[in-house]
């Protein structure tokens, strides 16, 4: 790979935790860097030869096992696949617990000692939707910053999904030719159950970091982590952009450049899902139609997948010409190559 602009050289080492962590300046010279290798004016190279990145899953996953096997093997590493609890132990994370019950090892231990076989560690850990103040904490990739000598690389975890929202954000500029001053509704969607708010999260904050007027379209119930909510406005004011809440899907959809559509759980009835999934039936409407699109300024229908067709979205948009779902599935390789270019070189 040739030499990085200085700005991205900053990033060499580091762990890839949220876009939160990268100033407009570095995010946007990174999302540079994936469209133009992706376009083939810029080389990967081989940054990854010699070296090994573990892929840590406790969750299951399609698109993000698939990208970051593909996207190391491509750079020329070497990947190695773990599973928690299918042929790896089950750990604990916990400070100060009697380990007598199904966790056979403890963090402490195996993240260092992980650590001394590869260059990085790529997690993916799940919310336990059943303690918000705890999830918020994120205990387990908070565990393996802690404990870890070598970069950590988040594959999504209980509040972030930066992997999630790098290639969003990599799709409208590719799409659009910029975030800034898009017209981006993050909407709110129906679904039979509570999802985590990991891609919603970052999406909001990926697109406020760089300048656009955000639109949070959702039942009074659903409204994010209001801290979250004050750093995206914030982040999005000082780059010119905005940050504002809709409980009109219809209103909210009018002259949107993009409608990302996702369901999560609400923050009101978090660890009482079966309260919470009788509560979202009187929401069953929170659908992306075809009226909803057409209110749009012919705007983008994005989605992190998989989705519930005429659930989330009607089969007339997910198959409609505006629909760029699978373009931004693909992404996923390309900003993740990317990324790992930056983060794990060896030049």
């Amino acid at each position: 790979m040739s030499e990085l602009n200085p700005i991205l050289a900053e990033l060499k080492g580091s762990s890839y935790l949220s876009t939160g962590d990268l100033s407009r300046e570095q995010f946007e010279a990174l999302l540079d860097l994936a469209i133009a290798q992706k376009q083939g004016s810029a080389s990967y190279g081989k940054p990854l030869d010699g070296k090994s990145v573990i892929l840590l899953f406790f969750n299951p996953s399609l698109r993000t096992r698939t990208s970051m096997v593909v996207g190391v093997r491509q750079l020329g590493g070497e990947e190695v696949l773990l599973e928690i609890g299918k042929g790896v132990w089950n750990l604990e994370h916990r400070e100060g617990i009697v380990m007598d019950g199904a966790n056979a090892e403890h963090i402490k231990e195996a993240i260092p000692v992980l650590a001394s076989y590869a260059d990085a560690i790529a997690v993916r850990c799940f919310p336990s939707m059943s303690d918000y103040e705890e999830d918020k904490t994120e205990p387990v990739l908070s565990a393996f910053s802690k404990y870890s000598p070598v970069p950590i690389l988040n594959m999504e975890s209980a509040t972030h999904h930066p992997m999630q929202g790098g290639a969003d954000m990599m799709t409208i500029k590719e799409k659009l030719g910029s975030v800034a001053g898009r017209k981006v509704v993050l909407s709110w969607a129906y679904h039979p159950k509570a999802l985590p708010m990991a891609v919603p999260n970052s999406f909001a904050l990926a697109s406020s970091q760089l300048g656009a007027h955000v639109t949070l379209a959702c039942p009074p119930e659903f409204l994010l982590d209001q801290s979250l909510m004050d750093d995206a406005k914030a982040r999005a004011e000082a780059a010119g952009g905005s940050f504002s809440i809709s409980h009109d899907l219809n209103e909210a959809a009018t002259d949107a450049d993009v409608i990302y559509a996702k369901s999560w759980g609400s923050l009101q009835y978090y660890g009482r899902l079966d309260e919470e999934v009788e509560m979202r039936k009187a929401y069953r409407d929170w659908m992306i139609s075809g009226d909803v699109m057409s209110r749009t300024n012919n705007g983008l229908f994005m989605h992190c997948l998989p989705v519930r067709r005429n659930v989330v979205v009607g089969d007339e948009v997910l198959d409609g010409p505006h629909s760029v779902v699978v373009d931004e599935a693909e992404n996923r390789l390309h900003f993740q190559k990317t990324m790992m270019s930056v983060y794990l070189n060896n030049g």
